[in-house]
């Protein structure tokens, strides 16, 4: 989803903070390694923002909105996904999928029918809270590399984009992705062995991260219209974090304009619709899901 605007990309930044937080996470694991059990925590909090600004990087990769040159672009969306660890190419699919179909019904996690199964339901919604939504994507980086078949299994059937993704991952597309899946490998084994890193460190680090990932993957989009471009929320955060997301608080502004840079979403020109209470926000999901009152929108789907 791109448009032809006069946009200028900070693209020396964004090269500077790509090196940035992959010196910064690789420090942060190795003192963890390092030091005794009592620091892991404290350090996986910090660990753990970090790599939500390393998210941010990689979203805007999946846009085309890192670097103006698109070979440029490509490898340092290569390079933040293998922080993550996930497949640039998967991932900035799947993204296109949420753009078109968003708060269709294989999104809109936050509502149910009156048919569906409200326990599973819950349990999926408090799963999203809690953090089980990391160890599925990165579970599914790895299966989706061995068989793109999966999404042909009936778990998936629902999915507004499940077909469309089998389609997708073809011929060197597939190839692409399974390059990517053995570059992250080789790249992990490189460093595991130049820092001595610790199992536990890096799996206690990536836990703390995943829950701090999961929980922030919904927050601007539950309770919303059931739109594909209006339903998202811009969200009132403090400035630190606001810095620490990329201005990924402006969601809103995100879904209508996706050809904006992280640079351009706080401007206020683009400002159509208040912004809500992160903290309010993010309370309300614990209240769990809600009945469903408004009819699914059409995806927008296209082709890859």
């Amino acid at each position: 989803m791109s448009q032809n605007i006069a946009i200028k990309i900070p693209e020396k930044l964004n090269i500077v903070l790509v090196v940035f937080i992959q010196i910064t996470a690789f420090s942060l694991l190795w003192i963890g390694s390092h030091f005794g059990f009592l620091w892991s925590i404290p350090i996986g909090i910090i660990f753990s923002f970090v790599l939500l600004t390393n998210y941010a990087l990689m979203h805007d990769a999946s846009h085309h909105t890192l670097h103006a040159n698109k070979y440029v672009n490509y490898i340092l969306g290569v390079i933040s996904c293998s922080l993550f660890p996930q497949s640039f190419t998967l991932y900035e699919i799947a993204h296109e999928m949420h753009h078109q179909g968003n708060r269709t019904d294989s999104e809109a996690f936050d509502y149910y029918y009156p048919t569906d199964n409200l326990f599973l339901k819950r349990v999926q919604w408090y799963g999203i809270l809690t953090g089980m939504w990391y160890p599925m994507v990165v579970a599914g980086t790895i299966l989706t590399s061995i068989s793109p078949k999966i999404f042909r299994l009936k778990i998936f059937s629902a999915s507004v984009g499940s077909l469309v993704l089998f389609d997708a991952f073809k011929g060197w597309t597939i190839s692409k992705i399974r390059l990517e899946v053995v570059f992250v490998a080789i790249f992990w084994l490189i460093m595991w062995q130049v820092l001595s890193l610790q199992v536990w460190v890096v799996v206690a680090f990536y836990v703390i991260f995943g829950i701090n990932w999961s929980t922030r993957q919904y927050v601007t989009h539950a309770w919303t219209s059931r739109d594909v471009i209006e339903g998202a929320l811009n969200l009132k955060t403090g400035k630190i974090m606001e810095i620490t997301l990329l201005n990924g608080n402006w969601d809103h502004v995100h879904h209508k304009h996706p050809y904006l840079p992280w640079t351009e979403l706080a401007n206020e020109k683009y400002h159509e619709v208040t912004p809500v209470s992160y903290m309010a926000q993010y309370i309300s999901l614990w209240r769990g899901p809600r009945p469903n009152k408004e009819a699914a929108p059409q995806p927008i789907l296209a082709s890859f």
